[in-house]
């Protein structure tokens, strides 16, 4: 039987109140925050810290395969603990991922069990996911359903095949899934990933693009205050992506990566936006072509990778990557050093000829680098680590990387897609098919490139 009266009422109005309460309070208290002792989440994320400690030093014991076999892709290995379990998924595989990034398993074991508390990210987001910060900002980690970590892991291969063929994608890097049991309490899948907004230190606006309108506004924080607040597409209207020069290149590869995700069946990803002032001595810096060349063997050279550089440098602004100019001046600078010595006095025909066949062979090369180059769309890096979705334009310095790719569209977002067709005729909104998703958050990256 229900209960009424003044005292049920009383009662009713004191949860609501607190309700909004603890609704404001949150509000107040997006950002980053420590997680020190009298957190809530303190004891969790020291489990994470141990368990995965031992997770990254198990592979520091066990050196890779050359290749990775099927049995990597479907290893799990745990670990037991005084007050709980944790388990490790695929580990050689996403040790292999960090491998080709660049990243050493100690200094990734270092950061993520450092001394320094983790962070907690409080977002305007929807989802219901717990955000962790390792101290130094540079790793993210995410609780996730377990639908969610199954779709990762059945779909990890077609994955790294992608990231293997374009090294430079703009798809957020996962570096490790993982389960905890502690007693009494629900099991929680986390996983890890680089921060796409890493360093942050002179970030100065950050946002989640969709492409679409509805609920696609935030409030921005108040000026002069720390609160981090990440904006979104109603808030980027009258402003541009400034690339220039990276801008084809660009362009093309949020194709490449969103008919990826088209493939899988899956929509409601996010294109994270962020952008700082190049410095002083960052601008407008000039490259020589033999430069771009170095640049260009390097990126094709998977040994020389500026990926696995040890001495970083200055980036400066990256010239086009589309191989069509680089070839035509390839022929150019060829085509000149013939005529000049074809006109010279006493010079040896036999020599010149010696030296044509080997400048055309070496022409030749450069042009079958350049093709490969194209065909992965890759990036002319600056000789430095680069493993971070990081874009240098003529003025700002952009971070750019595509996150959450685990909502596949199925029954019952279709149902939703029909009911907001309904609800909302005249406003475009996030769920939509996975064809028309790409090609609207592709079409709204093309509006504001430039």
């Amino acid at each position: 039987m229900e209960m009424s009266g003044p005292g049920v009422s009383r009662r009713r109005r004191t949860v609501k109140k607190r309700w909004w309460g603890r609704l404001r309070q949150q509000w107040k208290l997006l950002g980053l925050f420590e997680i020190d002792q009298q957190h809530e989440f303190y004891s969790l994320t020291c489990m994470m810290k141990e368990g995965l400690y031992a997770a990254v030093q198990n592979t520091i014991d066990n050196p890779l395969p050359d290749e990775l076999s099927e049995d990597d892709y479907n290893l799990e290995v745990t670990q037991i603990y005084k007050d709980f379990r944790m388990e490790t998924y695929a580990g050689p595989v996403f040790a292999s991922l960090r491998r080709s990034l660049g990243m050493t398993e100690k200094e990734y074991q270092q950061s993520l069990s450092s001394e320094g508390s983790y962070l907690q990210f409080i977002s305007n987001s929807k989802s219901k996911a717990d955000f962790f910060l390792t101290n130094d900002k540079r790793f993210f980690l995410k609780t996730q359903s377990k639908r969610e970590v199954r779709f990762l892991l059945s779909n990890l291969r077609i994955y790294m095949e992608h990231l293997e063929k374009y090294p430079h994608s703009l798809l957020v890097k996962f570096l490790g899934v993982h389960r905890i049991k502690m007693a009494h309490q629900r099991m929680k899948y986390f996983i890890v990933m680089q921060s796409v907004f890493y360093p942050d230190d002179r970030i100065t606006a950050r946002y989640d693009i969709k492409g679409c309108e509805m609920s696609r506004w935030t409030d921005p924080a108040p000026e002069g205050s720390q609160i981090i607040v990440v904006l979104k597409d109603l808030n980027f209207d009258g402003q541009f992506i400034k690339l220039d020069q990276q801008c084809p290149w660009f362009l093309r590869q949020v194709e490449i990566d969103t008919a990826f995700l088209q493939t899988l069946n899956v929509l409601d990803y996010s294109l994270l936006l962020a952008h700082q002032p190049l410095h002083q001595d960052e601008l407008s810096q000039t490259l020589s072509f033999a430069t771009l060349i170095i640049r260009a063997k390097k990126s094709v050279n998977a040994t020389s990778s500026p990926t696995h550089a040890t001495s970083p440098t200055v980036p400066g602004v990256v010239a086009e990557e589309d191989s069509t100019p680089l070839s035509s001046e390839l022929h150019s600078t060829q085509r000149h050093i013939t005529e000049k010595h074809s006109g010279s006095d006493g010079t040896d025909i036999a020599s010149l000829k010696e030296d044509k066949i080997e400048q055309t062979g070496r022409v030749g090369a450069e042009s079958t680098d350049l093709q490969m180059f194209q065909a992965q769309n890759r990036r002319l890096l600056p000789n430095f680590k680069n493993p971070l979705h990081v874009i240098d334009g003529p003025e700002q310095r952009y971070f750019i990387g595509i996150i959450d790719i685990f909502t596949v569209y199925g029954f019952k977002k279709r149902l939703e897609h029909l009911w907001k067709r309904l609800r909302y005729p005249r406003q475009t909104f996030s769920t939509v098919s996975p064809p028309a998703y790409c090609h609207r958050l592709c079409q709204w990256v093309q509006d504001h490139t430039k």
